[in-house]
């Protein structure tokens, strides 16, 4: 049984080795070892997933025909027992197991266990961490980058063109993660070759076999100079180590330049690891296939930046990129810090392959061929930054190119390795120059290694170049191997004996070796495995190269050779600069006499010697010291020289004891001594000269060198000593061995500098007594600021000498500075005195010290900060040179968003003058809360309704606060699609916060919403919540139809098709209503009037009361299909439910006849076409009745028939018969009838003859003329008058010539004026369409003709004449009249509104022509002056209701009281304005806001004597002060300006007034008091005039400022017009353009006139009137289409719809409806569902997500697109997308049928026209009468317009841009006179007069001013504290009207006053 079960859910199934597991299976290799005869090889077993241990050993004995009895165990290799507790843990997948008798039963016979040994993923992920260690000092992270360089290299070596590659950095975190990109334009890679890179050490030499490749075999390229083969993409490894060692992740995307796909693979540390975890094969993954530029697989924000990476590819023909993302945080900030430095390393890396074999010789010229095409660029991006860009090409700095543009010479050659290994070699020799090594520093192997033991003083014989380097780079296939390099060669090194060249020149070569790859090297291309053991093998041969030829010599001696000649060739050790000229020497042998060039100083291994410098010699017998005095050099140079050898020329120091100068070599310098050794031996010679001075200060007050001392600080006096060398005291010179015994003397000078120069304010000269030494007294009064000197010199007393022997005798210089003192005042002035509660600002302090010197705060000060009604806080006082108190912060309550005026004061204790008051202005401040109203925290309101909540933004101080773009959001949440309120604060910072009404669907019972109000631009305002609890809505959600049918009620769903008999009626329709909650709702009366059907114009109310719908008239015709609605509309909801009844045929009634072909038939002649007969039923429907045998019962008759000819046969298809050949007997021309019989059933047919001479006159496409036509006055005639004439039978006569008048009334006027017209061909003629002019009321006009001298009368046209709706009348003002007008305050409101004649106001008016005029009223009349002061209109605002209204809001009201006059005008066009009545209005005073009196008083001039007269101050002064007089011997200065403030106290005021200030000036004695009062008088009349002057002039200057913007502004206006009419193609000249323009004008009038004039397509259907502007007319006169065939189709298609007039509301309808008494069709605006409404952007059906999904036939286009609205656009498509819908139109009826059969494969098809006439509806159907368009003339008149000509709306434009061209030519030229006589104006005689007499003015106040000891400048101030700028109140004022205002002031003083 066990065995027999094996195979079931509990157990195992068998399978030979070859079979694999099943799905869910588990695989286990058996080896049978019981017993030594058991079969040597194993089996397999299949184990179930949910195998136990039971099951498993019954399948193992089934397996191998155990016994299940059988004892035997069951182990692992490792010898562990299976057992039913490790069975799941031990048997896996592939594992080996034994059957053995026991546990430690012996292996009988060996076994063979499977096992996999796939390397682990970190082989690939960290092979570059392991390759690329950091060797040498080195980040290798570029060397990594080269090899992904390496990889594009050989890509594009094939490339014909440019070779790019691009290195992107890609740090900018707005476009994700960092990432690496190395991007190229080579050949691309096939997804097998993407596969075959995947695979790590796949080389290119293993792919030739083992791989499948899209390639052939590997041929190793060409040998190329340097080896610049592009050969560098070698063994499959580089790749992927440099990615891993960059990053995590690498995405590669390739296209083969073949290939239309993009290949794509992505490796990552991250999938591997999932792979892992999942058990999943690691190395296998996919690789994606795409087109180009299609990126819609990057879904992570991590890779945006891949977007425009693959954007890009779109116009690649190949290409590579490799994306690293994931990139290690340590190589980002080694890419970001070390730019320049690894680009540098990138260049060196390449430096062959971008610059050629020849490296980058800067001196010479580049090839052009094939090294200069490669590109490779490297940029970084990052956020914020300009990206970084640079081109390996472009780096000038890199190791190879230095090498290179360093050397001087080179020496080139060639090593023969063993086997097919050549090496290509160059060493390049850098020679000494000037005072430097030229061989270039590595910043990665730095040369100059500074030794711990070197002395500057010493002289290093030896400086290496190259340092401990080595000489030689090694390159690979032209490519650097950076971490290989070459000592050097044995030939090449230094030699241990002297050579040719000296040691250190063999510290001057570089070297670099190129190899090809014959040599190996490692897998990352870090170092050669074997290339210096090949070359210093003994077998290795070199040879140099000349001229490219190898040539056989000894290398050594060649190279020894090459060495010398650069040394002595290239190195100039020696420098000679300072040339002096050409001598020749006589004191040397003749021969070597001359030339000799002479220097001055020579440069020489570093160290510069020049003349004068001392030096020591060598080599000479004796030695001596000496200074320099020139150099010698042999022959005849000119300028700096570098040579070796020459001559230096000494004179012996100290020269004051030896008189000698000799010369010796150069060379016996000795260049080890130090300077100052020299020095001091001279010294000590010289060490008994005077050597300084010794300077103390015996009474303090010391003087420190550069030191700093606040002005007003004294020098204390001065003991000086002079010193020698050895510190002794001397008073003269040493004795007579040096040159005599001198007395010696100390000067002392001060010297001020400054910017003018050096100033000695102080000079004295001390000798020594004998018993005192040399003193200088106590200096002070060092006051003004600067640098100062303070200079002692020793001089000799005789001469005054400050030299001696050469030398400059001892002296001191003591530098300092004077400052200024410690703070004792100090001011501050606000740069802005506008600030915001609780917003930081500073307040500058400026300090002085006593003399008036800025000076600086050194200690701390707490400043006090006071302001009434405010707390301050401050953060800190900075010191220093700016002082400021920083942090200061204003709380307080401000009184609105305007703010707030304050008094700050500013108090500094300590100081002097420790206060300061300062102006500022509190705004409210940042907002911090947000008050919602209502309080409560939870609203209950119902479904479908809006809530409105009142929001206040307030500052910290509870202020209401407004700023710019301060939105206030309310967000919804609890339910999906709730709307979000929005309401903008920024101006007032209050407002009432709604939206739309809050519908939540399918709500059965009470909901429960949060509403979050925040303001998203201000983060630190906390966000309101509220909880809203919503309620199902208890209106109208669903209405039902039913039809009852005795007592069963059948429910008429949505759509539902209705058949019944034609012509019956539908009777016992009921429906019923639910609301939201599912619960019936009782009809209302008010519901019930919401209740609209669609079948009946009239509703039984109480029917709808008990739920009973109206009956229904089944349509009489079978093709009518009758489409009944009911609808519910309120306004929460609309609801509506409809169904179509198709009729049935009825019974046969009738013989019905129809005429196929023409009507008409010439007397004689057979009528053209047939007659058809069918029989109908009472309503027409046809019904088959007819056979063949029915012809004998057809009978046909009528007067004057002739049967003769009669033809009558049975049309069996359409089951017709068909009657041909009638013929009249001839007579009398008109209408003849035929009654066709068949059985009971007749009918007629008339047939119209052709009859004779005109007798009538009759109107075509006229209206009825029994109704008026109403024409608005001044408007055209809707249709053109055109009449026919015709015969006594109304036939059209078509006689030409015959003359046709129009009569009419005298009152009655009509342009162009009447004329006489003729008859065409056709008996026709076109009198055209009229304007009239007449009277409001009923006018008639009369057609006549007169033929053969006979009058025939024509109709009588009655015209209904109406008011113009749209011309201008008048203008009504409304505004406030009871409001005061106070001076400088604000106008209130005024509306200005535009009346028409029908007393309507006009609408869509450009605000630009309404404006405002106001001045002073005059005696001379009301008209406005030239002057008066024009004010525009303001913006219209939200909660302006009145449509077509203006508003002039805040307008200044004029500074000076009086009456005044306000008049609005209306410009009409240019010419022409209408204005409203004029506007009076009284301006009263203002507040009071300071003190002046009526007349300003002279200044007073007072004295303290006993007379009363002279001490009065003011005698009269109308402040109601009266004889205030001095008191007598009033104690006070002798003249002296002294000042009396009158301050008024004023409890009733709110605010404080302005004090009113007198001067006067006190004199003791009273004769000079009555002289200077003389004078004070004469003062203040010149004051006045002076401030009346220069009001003038500033006036005048104000004025022609505005003059010159304004002749800008002119002319810029002037030139853009002048491009747009060149766009326009018109060119206007630059000489006689006004006449040119004219000309234009007038011939584009004409050509416009012309086009409107000709005969166009109308609608002759009369228009409704409109009564009012919610009247927009009817349908057929709304739109206009330019197509004909278009035209005649819709207008037919809408033919029942033609006739409605639509109106804005519902009320506007209602009163149509009633004013017709119903017979009106009207379609109010307000009532149409929107949501509906078709997009009129929406692309045609056949159009899916923006693809062609079929290509149609026949020009389809939606039949609303060919609409044209000349007027109300935005009601006119919401009407025409209601009726026409989706609606599309096509040529013809295949074109139509094809699209419809295309289109509902996808889509629904709407309704489709064609120009032909047909229509195929919505459900399919096409064919017959009801789809089937008729002629033109069939539509009576009701057919859309035809558009103006697009040229006619061209020219329109054209004429509008030369009207404002011709406006801005003569604004230029009127704006430049203007500025002309302004400029003329005021350079008249009488201006300069003017200010001549100015200037005479102010020289004399200016004297006067003196003799009165005044100061001019308080003098000044008070004079302007007195001018009409400072009157001026708070009032806000525009700056340029505050200009304009001013300036028009100043012109009427200087006109009136002056």
């Amino acid at each position: 049984m066990a065995a027999a079960d094996g195979g079931g859910p509990g157990g195992a199934s068998v399978g030979t080795k070859e079979d694999g597991g099943g799905v869910g299976h588990r695989t286990v290799y058996l080896f049978d070892r019981r017993e030594k005869e058991s079969e040597l090889g194993d089996r397999s077993l299949q184990v179930g997933e949910r195998s136990d241990y039971a099951g498993f050993r019954a399948s193992v004995c089934q397996t191998l025909g155990i016994s299940p009895e059988e004892n035997f165990v069951i182990t692992t290799t490792s010898r562990k027992e299976i057992t039913c507790d490790n069975f799941d843990e031990t048997v896996k997948d592939g594992v080996t197991l034994y059957l053995l008798q026991s546990v430690n039963q012996l292996l009988l016979t060996a076994t063979k266990e499977r096992i996999d040994f796939l390397p682990h993923y970190d082989t690939l992920v960290k092979s570059g961490m392991y390759e690329y260690y950091a060797s040498e000092g080195q980040n290798p992270l570029p060397f990594a980058l080269a090899e992904l360089i390496d990889n594009s290299l050989s890509a594009t070596s094939r490339n014909i063109g440019v070779r790019r590659i691009q290195i992107k950095l890609l740090f900018d975190e707005t476009q994700g993660k960092p990432a690496v990109a190395v991007i190229d334009n080579g050949r691309g890679m096939t997804s097998k070759q993407l596969n075959n890179w995947a695979v790590y050490r796949l080389s290119k030499f293993t792919r030739q076999g083992d791989f499948e490749s899209d390639h052939s075999g590997y041929v190793r390229p060409v040998p190329v100079p340097r080896s610049l083969n592009s050969d560098i993409s070698y063994f499959g490894v580089g790749g992927k180590q440099a990615v891993f060692f960059v990053g995590q992740s690498a995405r590669m995307i390739s296209k083969p330049a073949d290939s239309q796909d993009v290949h794509e693979l992505v490796l990552s540390k991250e999938d591997f690891e999932k792979k892992e975890k999942n058990k999943e094969a690691i190395y296998s993954g996919y690789i994606r296939n795409r087109k180009p530029s299609d990126s819609v697989h990057i879904t992570n924000d991590d890779e945006r930046f891949l977007h425009n990476l693959i954007i890009e590819e779109k116009d690649k023909d190949s290409f590579t990129a490799v994306v690293i993302t994931g990139v290690q945080p340590e190589h980002i900030q080694y890419l970001k810090n070390y730019f320049h430095l690894w680009t540098r390393q990138l260049a060196h890396i390449y430096h062959y392959y971008i610059h050629g074999p020849k490296g980058n010789e800067i001196r010479t010229s580049k090839e052009v061929e094939p090294f200069n095409n490669i590109d490779i660029e490297i940029s970084m991006f990052e956020k914020g930054k300009v990206p970084k860009i640079v081109n390996l090409r472009e780096i000038q700095d890199d190791m190879q190119t230095l090498y290179v543009n360093t050397a001087a010479d080179s020496f080139e050659f060639k090593a023969h390795v063993e086997g097919d290994g050549v090496v290509e070699g160059i060493i390049r020799y850098h020679p000494f120059l000037y005072d430097r090594e030229t061989y270039p520093d590595d910043p990665c192997f730095p040369s100059k290694l500074k030794d711990e033991d070197d002395d500057d003083d010493c002289f290093i014989l030896e400086k290496a170049a190259r340092g401990k380097r080595p000489i030689f780079e090694c390159f690979w296939n032209g490519r650097l191997i950076p971490y290989t390099s070459v000592e050097d060669f044995d030939w090449c090194t230094p030699p241990k004996k002297r050579g040719l060249a000296p040691i250190e020149c063999y510290n001057r070569i570089s070297g670099a070796l190129f190899t090809n790859d014959k040599f190996q090297v490692s897998t990352n291309k870090l170092t050669f495995m074997d290339l210096e053991l090949k070359l210093k093998d003994k077998n290795t041969l070199f040879t140099r190269i000349l001229n490219g030829q190898e040539q056989r010599m000894k290398i050594d001696r060649e190279f020894a050779l090459w060495l010398k000649d650069c040394h002595e060739k290239y190195d100039k050790q020696i420098k000679f600069t300072l040339f002096k000229g050409i001598i020749t020497r006589p004191d040397l042998p003749s021969k070597k006499q001359g030339p000799w060039a002479t220097y001055a100083a020579i440069e020489w291994d570093g160290k510069i010697y020049k003349a004068g410098q001392l030096v020591k010699t060598i080599k000479t017998l004796p030695l001596f010291y000496g200074s320099i005095v020139r150099f010698f050099l042999y022959g005849d140079h000119d300028g700096e020289v570098y040579a070796t050898g020459g001559e230096v020329q000494i004179a012996v120091e100290p020269q004051a004891l030896y008189d000698e100068v000799r010369t010796v070599p150069i060379a016996k310098l000795d260049r080890t001594v130090a300077e100052k050794a020299v020095k001091k031996y001279v010294e000590d010679e010289m060490a008994r000269l005077p050597d300084r001075l010794s300077v103390t200060w015996p009474e303090g007050d010391e003087l420190l060198p550069n030191e700093i001392r606040p002005a007003g600080t004294p020098i204390g006096a001065l003991r000086i000593e002079i010193l020698n060398k050895k510190g002794e005291a001397m008073q003269k010179l040493p004795g007579t061995s040096h040159g005599g015994s001198k007395k010696l003397l100390v000067e002392l000078k001060v010297i001020l500098h400054s910017s003018s120069g050096n100033k000695e304010i102080i000079s004295h000269i001390s000798q020594h007594g004998g018993k005192w030494p040399y003193w200088f007294k106590k200096m002070e009064n060092f006051q003004k600021l600067g640098n100062y000197t303070l200079k002692l010199q020793v001089v000799l007393n005789e001469s005054n000498a400050d030299t001696y022997a050469g030398r400059p005798l001892p002296s001191k210089a003591i530098k300092f500075s004077v400052k200024e003192g410690k703070p004792e005042k100090f001011s501050c002035v606000l740069p802005d005195h506008l600030f915001r509660v609780g917003v930081p600002f500073n307040i500058p302090l400026e300090f002085q010290d006593e003399f008036g010197h800025t000076t600086q705060l050194v200690t701390d000060i707490q400043p006090v900060l006071e302001a009434s009604g405010l707390s301050l806080h401050y953060e800190e006082v900075t010191k220093g040179p700016n002082c400021v108190i920083r942090g200061v912060t204003a709380k307080g309550p401000v009184n609105s968003c305007q703010g707030k005026n304050y008094n700050l004061k500013v108090t500094l204790p300590g100081l002097k003058e420790d206060s300061q008051i300062l102006k500022m202005k509190l705004l409210p401040g940042q907002p911090r809360r947000l008050k919602v109203k209502p309080d409560s925290e939870i609203l209950v309101i119902e479904n479908g309704t809006a809530f409105p909540f009142q929001v206040e933004v307030l500052d910290e101080s509870d202020n209401v606060t407004a700023q710019p773009k301060l939105i206030v959001h309310c967000k919804f949440s609890g339910a999906p699609n709730l709307p979000v309120y929005v309401v903008d604060c920024s101006s007032s910072g209050t407002s009432i916060l709604t939206g739309s009404a809050i519908q939540v669907q399918n709500i059965k019972k009470d909901q429960m919403l949060k509403a979050r109000i925040e303001i998203p631009s201000c983060k630190d305002v906390a966000p309101v919540e509220k909880t809203i609890k919503l309620l199902p809505s208890s209106h109208v959600a669903r209405l039902q139809i039913f039809s009852v049918e005795g007592q069963k009620a059948i429910q008429i769903k949505h759509q539902d098709e209705v058949n019944w008999i034609a012509g019956d009626i539908m009777r016992n329709l009921i429906f019923q209503m639910y609301d939201e909650g599912e619960r019936e709702i009782n009809i209302t009366s008010a519901l019930a009037e919401k209740i609209k059907v669609n079948w009946t114009p009239e509703i039984n109310k109480e029917h709808l009361l008990q739920g009973l719908l109206p009956d229904v008239q089944v349509p009489t015709s079978v093709k009518d299909m009758r489409y009944c609605q009911v609808s519910f509309q309120d306004d929460h909801v609309s609801l509506e439910s409809a169904f179509t009844v198709r009729p049935l045929p009825d019974e046969p009634k009738h013989l019905k006849c129809e005429m196929k072909g023409g009507k008409t038939v010439q007397i004689g002649q057979e009528l053209q076409g047939e007659v058809v007969i069918i029989i109908t039923d009472q309503y027409g429907n046809q019904i088959q009745a007819f056979s063949p045998s029915s012809l004998s019962s057809l009978s046909i008759a009528g007067v004057g028939l002739d049967s003769s000819n009669l033809k009558t046969t049975f049309q069996e298809n359409t089951q017709s018969i068909s009657v041909r050949g009638i013929k009249f007997i001839p007579g009398p021309p008109g209408n003849k009838d035929l009654c066709f019989t068949w059985h009971e059933f007749s009918d007629f047919i008339r047939v119209q003859l052709i009859s004779g001479p005109p007798a009538k006159l009759l109107l075509i496409d006229w209206p009825e003329l029994k109704e008026c036509i109403p024409v608005i006055n001044g408007r055209d005639l809707q249709n053109p008058i055109i009449v026919q004439l015709c015969d006594q039978w109304d036939n059209p006569a078509p006689v030409q010539h015959v003359k046709i008048s129009l009569t009419k009334a005298s009152n009655l006027k009509l342009t162009p004026s009447n004329q006489q017209h003729k008859t065409d061909e056709k008996g026709r003629a076109n009198l055209g369409v009229f304007s009239v002019f007449a009277p409001r009321g009923e006018h008639t006009l009369q057609v006549k003709a007169i033929y053969n001298k006979s009058i025939i009368e024509g109709p009588v046209i009655k015209l209904m004449i109406l008011p113009d709706p749209e011309k201008p009348v008048r203008l009504n003002v409304k505004y406030d009249k009871d409001a005061s007008f106070l001076a400088g305050g604000l106008f209130t409101d005024f509306m200005i509104s535009v009346i028409s004649e029908d007393d309507s106001i006009i609408k869509n008016i450009n605000p630009a022509r309404i404006s405002m005029k106001m001045w002073k009223l005059s005696t001379s009349g009301n008209r406005p002056p030239a002057n008066a002061e024009t004010f525009s209109c303001n913006k219209i605002k939200d909660n302006d209701k009145e449509d077509g209204c203006f508003y002039f809001r805040d307008k200044v009201i004029p500074n000076k009281v009086g009456t005044y006059c306000i008049q609005f005008g209306f410009m009409m066009d240019k010419t022409n304005i209408l204005n409203s009545e004029q506007v009076i209005v009284e301006v009263l005073p203002n507040q009071p806001v300071k003190l002046v009196p009526k007349i300003k008083p002279p200044t007073p001039a007072v004295s303290n004597v006993r007379s009363v007269a002279s001490r009065t101050l003011v005698r009269d002064l109308h402040l109601s002060i009266t004889s205030l007089v001095l008191a007598e011997s009033s104690p006070g200065r002798d003249s002296t300006e002294y000042f009396i403030v009158f301050e008024p106290r004023l409890p009733l005021l709110s605010r404080t007034l302005e004090p009113y200030i007198l001067p006067f000036m006190f004199y003791n004695d009273v004769k000079k008091q009555q002289q200077m009062a003389a004078l004070t008088k004469e003062k203040d009349q010149l004051s006045q005039s002076i401030i009346m002057y220069k009001s003038l002039f500033e006036a005048s200057q104000q004025l022609l400022n505005e003059m010159k913007c304004q002749v800008e502004e002119a002319r810029l206006k002037e030139a853009q017009l002048r491009n747009e009419l060149k766009i326009h193609n018109i060119d206007i000249p630059t000489t006689q353009q006004v006449p040119h323009i004219e000309a234009l004008l007038k011939r584009k009038l004409s050509e416009q006139e012309e086009l409107k004039k000709k005969p166009r397509r109308s609608c002759t259907l009369p228009n409704y009137t409109k009564g009012s502007g919610d009247v927009l007319g009817k349908i057929a006169h709304l739109a206009q289409i330019e197509d004909d065939r278009a035209a005649m189709v819709i207008s037919w298609h809408l033919a029942s719809d033609m006739d409605c007039v639509v109106t804005l509301t519902t009320d506007a309808a209602r009163r149509i409806y009633d004013e017709t008494q119903g017979r009106q069709q009207v379609l109010p605006l307000d009532s149409i569902y929107k949501k509906t409404l078709p997009d009129w952007k929406r692309p045609l059906p056949h159009f899916r997500n923006g693809k062609l999904y079929f290509k149609p036939i026949g020009d389809p286009v939606f039949a609303r697109d060919l609409l044209t609205f000349p007027d109300n656009v935005e009601h006119c498509e919401t009407v025409f997308g209601m009726l026409l819908g989706d609606t599309i139109i096509l040529d013809n009826l295949d074109a139509a049928n094809h699209y419809r059969k295309e289109v509902v494969k996808i889509t629904h098809c709407p309704t489709l026209l064609t120009r032909d006439g047909d229509r195929i509806r919505s459900n399919g159907k096409f064919g017959g009468l009801q789809n089937k368009a008729p002629p033109m003339d069939k539509l009576r008149g009701m057919v859309f317009g035809a558009p103006v000509p697009k040229q006619c709306l061209i020219l329109g434009e054209q004429i509008d841009l030369l009207q404002q061209y011709r406006s801005a030519v003569c604004k230029v030229d009127s704006v430049n006179k203007d500025l002309n006589s302004q400029l003329e104006y005021l350079r008249t005689p009488d201006m300069k007069k003017k200010k001549q007499e100015l200037d005479e003015h102010e020289k004399n106040l200016k004297l006067i001013e003196e003799k009165l000891g005044m100061t001019p400048i308080r003098k000044c101030n008070d004079s302007l504290r007195h001018s009409p700028k400072v009157e001026m109140t708070d009032c806000p004022i525009p700056p340029k009207r505050m200009r304009r205002e001013a300036a028009r002031q100043n012109r009427i003083i200087t006109k009136t006053d002056v």
